[in-house]
C-alpha cells in the first residue's frame, strides 16, 4: 500500500482475491459507492414521482419550442447526451447539450433550457437558469432541494424538481436523468411511458443483483470486466449512438473512480482513425512481441496493453435509427472484434437488452459503473475520496 504525498493512497497492482471478500470490499469502501450504484433502479422510481409532483404539464401549454437546451457538467450534462440519444433522429426539435456557463447567444422566448445540477450550485446550471429567465426561455431546473438552483427557479416561476442528494453525481445519473426525460415528454419530444420506467428501474435492480459484492467474480460481470480491465489502457467503443452514450459514461466512471486513463466514443469515429490504436506500441506492437511463455493474465509481463470494451446495440427494429443503418453498425461492430483478436488485444463485449431505449441503456450502463467501482476497490482506491478534484477546487477558488 502507498500513501502519496497528496494523501493519495492505494497500488499500482489488482488485488484480486480482495474482490471475493465482502467484509474487505466494505472495509475500502467506507463512503458506499456500491450502494449508490446499487441505487439506480430506486433513483429511477423516485424521481419519476418527485418530477410527477412538479407540474412538468405546464411546459406544454405554450407549443413544441425551437429548440431545446441542457445545462450542466459532469454527469449532469450526460443526461443532456441521454435526452439526445433517446428522442432519436426523427425527434422534431434540436435537442442540445451545453456544458458552458449561461447559454447559447441565440437562445431566447421560443426555447426551452433544462439547468441539471445535483448540488444544484453548479455555476454551469445557474448561469444557464438565469440567463434563460433574462432572455425570457421557458425554464426547468433538476438539482437538490432548499439549493440555489431551485431559488432560481422560483424567481422564474418555472417547474423546480427536487432530487435528493444521497449519492455523489457521478453514481446520480438516473436521478437526474429522468425528470429531464419526463420535461422532454411534457414538451411532446420523447415517448418515455411508465412501463418504460418500470421496467428499467427492474433492469437496474436486476443487474445490481448479478453485481453485488457478495456474488463472486467468476459469476459477477463486474468484478469478471474489472480484473480484465486491471492494468490496461481501456479503450471503450460504443456500435450505435445509444451505445456511445454509454460508452462516454464508462469513460467517466473509470477516470473518477478508478482513476484509469480511457478512451471512449463511437465506433464510427474510431474506424476513421482510433482504431489505428489496434495497431500501435500498446496494442499489436506489444502483443507482437509478448513473451509466449509469460502469464497471459499478468499485465506487468512484457508492460501495458489495450484492452478493448466494445458496447452492441443492435437497435429495437431496423426503422427505428434512420441516422445509420443498423446493418452497418452491426457489421462495423464484428469488423472491429476480427481486428482486435488477430492483433492479440483482448476485448471484452456487453450487448443492449431491452424493450425500448431506456431500458437498452440501462442494460449498457449498469454493469460497467459497477465495474469501475470495483477496479478502484481492487488497487486500494476510495472511489469516494477523489483528492486531485479537492485540490483542483481549492486552486482554482484562490
Amino acid at each position: 500500500m502507498m500513501d502519496g504525498t497528496a494523501g493519495v493512497s492505494g497500488h499500482r497492482h489488482a488485488d484480486e482475491a480482495l474482490l471475493d471478500n465482502p467484509a474487505l470490499l466494505a472495509e475500502r469502501d467506507p463512503g458506499g459507492m456500491l450502494r449508490f450504484t446499487a441505487s439506480a433502479g430506486a433513483q429511477v422510481r423516485e424521481s419519476a414521482a418527485l418530477a410527477a409532483e412538479a407540474n412538468l404539464g405546464v411546459l406544454g401549454d405554450d407549443g413544441r419550442p425551437r429548440a431545446v437546451v441542457i445545462a450542466g457538467i459532469g454527469t449532469a450534462g450526460r443526461t443532456g447526451d441521454v435526452l439526445a440519444t433517446v428522442a432519436g433522429p426523427r425527434c422534431p426539435v434540436p435537442v442540445i447539450p451545453h456544458r458552458s456557463a449561461g447559454v447559447p447567444g441565440w437562445v431566447g422566448a421560443a426555447d426551452v433550457v433544462i439547468a441539471v445540477s445535483a448540488s444544484g450550485r453548479s455555476p454551469e446550471a445557474l448561469g444557464a437558469a438565469e440567463a434563460a429567465h433574462r432572455r425570457g426561455a421557458r425554464l426547468v431546473a433538476v438539482g437538490a432541494p432548499d439549493s440555489q438552483l431551485q431559488s432560481v427557479a422560483e424567481r422564474a416561476r418555472a417547474p423546480f424538481v427536487p432530487v435528493p442528494r444521497r449519492a455523489p453525481a457521478r453514481a446520480s445519473l438516473w436521478a437526474l436523468t429522468v425528470p429531464v426525460l419526463l420535461a422532454a415528454r411534457a414538451l411532446g419530444l420523447v415517448k418515455v411511458n411508465e412501463a418504460d420506467l418500470a421496467e428499467t428501474a427492474a433492469r437496474l435492480d436486476a443487474d445490481a443483483d448479478r453485481c453485488r459484492s457478495t456474488a463472486e467474480s467468476f459469476v459477477n460481470p463486474a468484478k469478471s470486466l474489472a480484473l480484465g480491465l486491471a492494468g490496461s489502457v481501456p479503450i471503450v467503443w460504443g456500435s450505435s449512438p445509444l451505445a456511445t452514450v454509454a460508452a462516454r459514461r464508462f469513460g467517466d466512471t473509470l477516470s473518477a473512480n478508478a482513476r484509469y486513463p480511457v478512451v471512449s466514443g463511437a465506433l464510427g469515429e474510431a474506424g476513421r482513425g482510433r482504431v489505428g490504436l489496434l495497431d500501435g506500441v500498446f496494442g499489436g506492437l506489444a502483443e507482437g512481441e509478448r513473451d509466449i511463455f509469460a502469464d497471459p493474465d499478468d499485465s506487468d509481463a512484457d508492460g501495458i496493453r489495450l484492452r478493448l470494451v466494445l458496447l452492441r446495440d443492435g437497435g429495437l427494429n431496423a426503422d427505428d435509427d434512420t441516422d445509420e443503418p443498423l446493418a452497418v453498425e452491426e457489421r462495423r461492430a464484428d469488423a472491429v472484434q476480427t481486428l482486435a483478436e488477430r492483433r492479440g488485444v483482448r476485448c471484452d463485449v456487453v450487448t443492449a437488452e431491452g424493450g425500448s431505449a431506456l431500458e437498452r441503456l440501462a442494460s449498457l450502463v449498469a454493469v460497467p459503473d459497477f465495474a469501475s467501482v470495483y477496479l478502484a476497490l481492487a488497487h486500494g482506491l476510495d472511489p469516494m475520496a477523489v483528492p486531485a478534484i479537492t485540490e483542483m477546487k481549492e486552486l482554482a477558488n484562490q
